[in-house]
């Protein structure tokens, strides 16, 4: 079993209608997400706007929400400041978390040797596991294979790391030779069953928002081995790999717009991540309805229900 489970949703921050933090709502939809095939939760991460939340917002979350659920609850903490990165570690440390989240230090593109002494930092502020976040698109820089090796082999709390590479290869030699029970989680929704195939444990999903239970099919039917299984459950989630993610409606802007269409609490992006249109809306409705209409029996659709458009 994944130390964080198998599907780890990359939670929304719910914002109310003047932009404000909602902590009441990131109950509730912290709720919904763990009765509806989320194993784990990252909270402030990138779906989440982490950094367009001031500190004492991300710790509210954390607080708020790992009282409120019984999955496990992973904080984002990570920055490109490293002394920034550790005090946050330090004080999400007293949330009752169940690990941290430490993305690569974007837009300064650090060399190796700044890599790992901000890993190292950071896992040096806190007792709790560490998974790290490698998102190149994002942060300018990749970690790497050697260095993830070495700090799983020489750092014992860093014990996962979420790879949004998209490089299936390289994951498989990090699988390979990093140290026993270090954890390869997929970052890219679409992804997940390659990444599986390559001894991943999991994956740290977007669409998870609406479609927890087919992602809980996919990892269940590949890992008995009803391969064929996974295959179909991977199969009806493409919409919704394009969908929650574009150039003109960049994630988290249609994750947002999918809560709306379930009813959730969500609310708007804060900027510079402009509203949902409703047309997007409209999207995401119609993205979930067919992922319900073509869900097997017994799964259909996890109870996941649309609202009714106002």
């Amino acid at each position: 079993m994944a130390r964080f489970g198998p599907v780890v949703t990359a939670m929304v921050t719910p914002f109310d209608a003047d932009g404000a933090l909602d902590v009441d709502g990131a109950v509730s939809l912290a709720r919904h997400l763990a009765s509806h095939g989320s194993d784990g939760l990252v909270l402030a991460g990138t779906t989440g706007e982490g950094p367009v939340l001031e500190d004492a917002e991300k710790l509210d979350l954390f607080r708020a929400v790992a009282e409120a659920v019984t999955v496990p609850v992973v904080a984002a903490t990570g920055s490109n400041d490293t002394a920034h990165t550790e005090r946050l570690t330090r004080a999400a440390s007293g949330c009752r978390v169940a690990g941290v989240l430490v993305v690569t230090p974007y837009y300064n593109r650090p060399s190796a040797a700044g890599l790992e002494a901000h890993f190292r930092a950071a896992a040096a502020a806190t007792e709790l596991p560490v998974m790290l976040y490698d998102i190149p698109v994002r942060a300018g820089r990749r970690i790497g294979t050697d260095l993830l090796v070495r700090l799983s082999t020489e750092v014992p709390n860093i014990v996962a790391v979420k790879d949004a590479t998209g490089d299936v290869a390289a994951a498989a030699e990090v699988v390979e030779a990093a140290h026993d029970g270090f954890e390869v989680y997929c970052g890219d929704d679409s992804m997940t069953l390659p990444f599986l195939a390559i001894g991943g444990v999991g994956i740290v999903s977007v669409a998870a928002h609406w479609a927890g239970p087919t992602f809980a099919a996919l990892v269940a039917g590949f890992s008995t081995g009803d391969f064929e299984g996974a295959r179909r459950a991977n199969a009806r989630l493409f919409e919704s790999y394009r969908f929650e993610s574009s150039n003109e409606f960049p994630n988290p802007v249609p994750a947002k717009a999918a809560c709306r269409a379930l009813g959730l609490p969500g609310g708007e992006c804060r900027l510079p991540n402009p509203p949902a249109p409703e047309a997007l809306i409209d999207q995401a409705r119609t993205v979930i309805a067919r992922l319900v209409e073509h869900q097997p029996d017994g799964i259909a659709g996890g109870g996941i229900r649309l609202s009714t458009p106002t």
